[in-house]
């Protein structure tokens, strides 16, 4: 059975999918800009082996815009943006991860599914490749949808250095 899984690279800023050991696809993303870490509260990209534990967003518009999981009503433009200067945008799909190591990414302070850390679009493409997140792994809006389609639940994702 073939199994897809993510490697995300903290210094390379990339983001790729794998079928077995075949490359589907690499994609040019923005973590943390504190660094990585797994500390609660730290706002710090969290390291190790994760899973895709939920989707969100399935068939919403490209630049929909989600607040605590869920679709606000609006989709973002350079309007929206200057309404809200210091918003944290999360877009068009949601891939919330859960850590599965205990003591390092899961439960207890350390709880990556609790400190609510996704794969999310952003519209800041130009500033892709840069770590400039609060924790969350941001992509494109157009590549995020394109992820969203190739990964189930329960897809592997590592977070490494």
């Amino acid at each position: 059975m073939i199994e897809r899984r993510i490697n995300v690279s903290l210094s390379a800023q990339k983001l790729e999918l794998f079928d077995d050991n075949h490359l589907l696809g690499s994609y040019l993303i923005s973590t943390s800009k504190y660094g990585e870490g797994e500390l609660a509260n730290s706002f710090k990209t969290p390291r190790g082996r994760h899973i895709i534990r939920a989707k969100i967003g399935a068939g919403v518009e490209k630049g929909t815009v989600f607040e605590g999981r869920r679709a606000t009503g609006e989709v973002f433009s350079e309007q929206l943006a200057l309404n809200d200067p210091d918003r944290d945008w999360v877009l068009t799909r949601i891939l919330w991860l859960s850590g599965t190591e205990v003591g390092r990414n899961r439960l207890g302070s350390v709880d990556t599914m609790r400190r609510f850390v996704y794969i999310h679009g952003t519209p800041y493409v130009n500033r892709l490749g840069n770590p400039g997140s609060l924790g969350c792994i941001r992509m494109s809006c157009a590549d995020i949808t394109e992820l969203y389609e190739l990964v189930s639940v329960g897809t592997t994702v590592e977070i490494i250095s």
